[in-house]
């Protein structure tokens, strides 16, 4: 299933060099080959970027009707 841009998207695993852990929650910015790969941003509380990641599609998944989100301190 190929995720839109500007939809809201799960990370499936850590990126600990950009300080990002499963869970994280960010938005497609860039949809690659049909949804083999998408460039996803990470904000933080104000809206500055955190990190901007090429990721493959079994790297993210869409966000679920009744997930919450989820607010944590950057380390």
């Amino acid at each position: 299933m190929m995720i839109a841009e500007h939809s809201l998207v799960v990370l499936n695993g850590d990126h600990l060099a950009e300080g990002l852990h499963v869970g994280d929650v960010g938005a497609v910015v860039h949809v690659y080959g049909d949804g083999k790969a998408y460039e996803v941003e990470f904000v933080d509380g104000d809206g500055s970027t955190i990190a901007l990641l090429t990721l493959g599609s079994s790297d993210v998944r869409p966000i679920e009707a009744g997930e919450l989100l989820h607010a944590r301190r950057r380390a």
